[in-house]
């Protein structure tokens, strides 16, 4: 069996592992997380991410270590503009803050599984139709500008075609029961608000893929590095958002940031037969993108500025969170 096989191979175990452990231990009943507990998880995996980066730097050398850095800085960088997103979601079907946890560990899994198959399509297809790279680099350049002019972000789970179609073909229960996804009447299964949550943060994960997986492999194509870089940014996103939650509109101007740095990784894409840019300058740039925009949004605040609330309720949306959001 070859080193990379069974890279391969200890890789997917370790993440079944904390899985396990986060759902069958840490997480076995249903409770608030709080912002104590969600920073020193996020510090783990932040921590795990980074000895996982200087094990790739003795196995694959300098290049490969700073090509995952990039890539995870990248991927993690557009969680967090998307965690607003899952707020917005929990907001509109006033999910429990104690049931959370589980419909995000959950869509995380879905997440891990799409981000799979998009990332292993996008490297045949690259490898096949090498023109392909061109049509990635100017996807990222325009999703760039769209989300430089986004000023608002909302969400419209009604107009949802999945959750629409699921609807018509599953009957669901107005309250939540507890953490279940599906429960068991008169012989008859019915959906619980909590699984119509998981569906509509799997389907909105679906269009945050479409942006993160080109623009990682304009930094490389090595389908380890992209599948572990990307894994390790998605697992530590539920952590990340329970302890960012309250702080997420603190961060108005990390879109912009992430505008930028979308551009600059299009056009990196687009100009790949004419310049090769270095892996280190290309980290230097990203980093330091990233890191103004955070110090901006920190040294100017916004009026109001806390985070909707979830309270617990039924699955009838709040209708504030259909309108537009500050």
């Amino acid at each position: 069996m070859t080193t990379q096989a069974l890279f391969w191979i200890f890789f997917n175990v370790f993440v079944v592992f904390m899985l396990a452990l986060d759902l069958g231990v840490f997480h076995k009943k249903a409770h608030t997380v709080h912002i104590k507990e969600s920073l020193a998880w996020s510090s783990i995996w932040i921590i795990l991410a980074l000895l996982f980066n200087l094990c790739i730097f003795f196995w694959k050398g300098h290049t490969a270590a700073l090509q995952f850095l990039t890539g995870y800085l990248i991927e993690l960088s557009l969680s967090v503009d998307n965690l607003f997103v899952f707020l917005l979601i929990f907001s509109y079907f006033s999910v429990p803050p104690q049931y959370q946890h589980k419909a995000l560990f959950w869509g995380i899994i879905g997440a891990i599984v799409m981000r799979i198959t998009f990332i292993f399509a996008g490297i045949k297809l690259i490898e096949k139709f090498h023109w392909i790279i061109y049509v990635f680099g100017l996807f990222l350049v325009v999703s760039g500008i769209k989300l430089a002019l986004e000023k608002d972000k909302e969400v419209h789970p009604e107009r949802n075609p999945v959750l629409r179609l699921f609807r018509r073909f599953m009957p669901i229960l107005k309250h939540y029961r507890e953490e279940r996804f599906f429960v068991k009447r008169s012989g008859r299964y019915f959906a619980t608000p909590l699984f119509v949550v998981l569906l509509a943060i799997e389907t909105t994960d679906i269009m945050f893929a479409l942006d993160s997986i080109p623009a990682i492999l304009a930094i490389t194509t090595d389908p380890f590095i992209v599948y572990t870089s990307n894994v390790f940014a998605i697992m530590g996103l539920r952590s990340l958002y329970f302890a960012l939650a309250g702080l997420m509109r603190l961060f108005h101007y990390l879109h912009y940031g992430l505008s930028i740095v979308l551009v600059f990784i299009g056009l990196k894409m687009l100009l790949s037969n004419f310049y090769k840019f270095p892996i280190e300058l290309t980290l230097a740039i990203v980093a330091g993108i990233l890191s103004i925009s955070i110090l901006a949004s920190i040294i100017t605040t916004k009026p109001n500025t806390q985070a909707p609330q979830t309270n617990p309720g039924s699955i009838t949306p709040d209708k504030k969170t259909k309108s537009k959001v500050c």
